[in-house]
């Protein structure tokens, strides 16, 4: 824990600056501008981790979240039931629909009847796991990942289940998974951030839902912990480039200017974020270096690049990205996020759907074969997910070109592989219809706890104050870690 941080909590504002706090200062920016002489003989991970963690030995030692923006249909890709073939276009059963609440858009509807899923599918693996054949991809890789059929979250409007499901509370201003993930385990690369995002536009519904960057921020842990976005093409970080007519050397000096100047500001007024600037601009520095190395991919083999399908030239798709992050990972990235927009059919869900699974099938399917041939896959954690599903009833008229499914927040699916998850594993079961859970109902923050474990943090004890709360990534409610789910 950041020491300035931890006196500037304990103290008020005069008895903070009364009592000096330039040694405090000084030491916290030593550590920042000179890490290896402040460091000793300790490694750089042991000293950027909280102290104490991890709390027990983790199995997987980064994540990786491919986050499916707008609400998985369930229903149509991993979630079959014949029940749906028997009663297509009759009412859902009024025992199974309840008094459950629905959206604006559907809750005034006369009718509420049965869709059944769009495409046949199979099953997949050893142990048969069933998956949609708009999926053909994914399904080579059954026996490598763990379907969680039961989740489920209070949410049901975009922006409040999307928040919800990245920081573990509906409301913004909360740090974001990956932010409390960079905070609690730092970083193994020196050169590039402990978190990166990166956002695709998807080919179903164009354009899709807003990602806002505070779904990778840092809410109200040090500014340091925040998210980085790439973005596509030439410049990944914005002003990351020396201007013309300045070169290296030139930027040297003119960062060191700026440290001391943030070095005055923090002996003066205890500011935490002034070292978090220096930090920041010290990370900037070497990323000029780092980055553009990333993203060459001209020494990626001609197998690689085929397996991820032709969109990977294409900077900014889903694909590109799925290999950015495999070269990231690779370069011991901690938490590395995908988004990737486009799956809110509300309407058009027979045309829209295949060609969004067509986006990420290939990509996502190659992503998981290239890390488990790499040696990564068993000690990276890979989170498929996605905010909500959709209703096994229509959006609009049964038939109509422009029917589609609403949001359905009370069962959806997400999948999980790599470090110390099970393998060609289905958890977690819905009725007959995908509609509730019957049995091993999984909530997102047990979810969020499942990530922490596997990371080997307890989340029960691993908290911030703020507002006089220690807050934690799971919340005041009771999470549970899914015990079954792991190796």
């Amino acid at each position: 824990m950041n020491p300035l941080l931890e006196y500037q909590r304990l103290l008020g504002r005069r008895a903070f600056l009364g009592a000096g706090s330039q040694g405090i200062g000084l030491m916290a920016l030593g550590s920042l501008v000179c890490p290896d002489q402040s460091r000793g003989a300790e490694t750089s991970d042991s000293i950027r981790r909280l102290p104490g963690l991890p709390h027990f030995a983790p199995k997987a030692k980064r994540v990786l979240c491919l986050f499916q923006s707008e609400g998985v249909s369930h229903v149509d890709l991993f979630d079959f039931k014949p029940t749906l073939l028997e009663y297509h276009g009759q009412e859902i059963p009024p025992s199974v629909k309840g008094t459950q609440r629905l959206t604006g858009m559907t809750s005034r509807q006369a009718k509420y009847p049965v869709v059944a899923p769009l495409k046949e599918g199979r099953r997949c693996g050893q142990h048969g796991t069933w998956i949609s054949d708009l999926l053909p991809h994914m399904q080579t890789i059954a026996d490598e990942i763990c379907i969680v059929k039961s989740m489920h979250t209070e949410a049901i409007n975009h922006d409040p289940a999307i928040t919800y499901m990245n920081t573990g509370n509906q409301q913004p201003g909360y740090a974001s998974m990956g932010a409390w993930v960079s905070y609690g385990l730092g970083s193994e690369n020196e050169n590039l951030p402990a978190y990166i995002a990166m956002i695709s536009q998807g080919s179903g519904k164009n354009p899709g839902q807003p990602i806002f960057s505070r779904l990778w921020g840092n809410g109200f842990l040090p500014s340091s912990h925040q998210g980085v976005g790439l973005r596509p093409g030439a410049n990944p970080v914005l002003y990351l480039a020396n201007p013309p007519g300045t070169d290296r050397p030139q930027r040297r000096a003119l960062l060191d200017d700026l440290a001391a100047l943030n070095q005055q500001r923090a002996e003066e007024l205890g500011d935490p974020e002034a070292l978090a600037r220096i930090q920041a601009y010290e990370m900037a520095f070497r990323m000029q270096t780092s980055v553009p190395e990333l993203s060459d991919i001209r020494d990626e083999s001609v197998e690689t690049l085929e397996a991820y399908g032709p969109e990977v030239h294409r900077p900014g798709s889903y694909a590109a990205n799925c290999l950015l992050a495999r070269r990231l990972l690779e370069r011991d990235v901690r938490f590395v996020q995908l988004f990737h927009r486009g799956w809110d059919q509300h309407i058009a869900i027979a045309r829209q759907l295949p060609n969004q699974c067509h986006d990420v099938d290939q990509p996502t399917a190659a992503l998981i074969k290239d890390l488990k041939q790499r040696g990564l896959l068993e000690d990276t954690l890979v989170l498929f997910n996605t905010e909500f599903g959709r209703t096994v009833f229509s959006q609009g008229q049964l038939g109509d070109p422009n029917m589609g499914r609403d949001h359905h927040g009370r069962c959806f699916t997400v999948w999980l592989a790599g470090g110390g998850i099970k393998s060609g594993l289905e958890y977690g079961r819905t009725d007959d219809f995908c509609y509730n859970i019957a049995e091993n109902p999984v909530h997102l923050r047990d979810l969020h706890a499942t990530v922490l474990h596997c990371l080997g943090i307890d989340h029960e004890r691993f908290s911030y104050r703020f507002r006089g709360l220690d807050v934690r990534l799971t919340g005041v409610e009771k999470a549970h870690v899914v015990k079954d789910i792991l190796a």
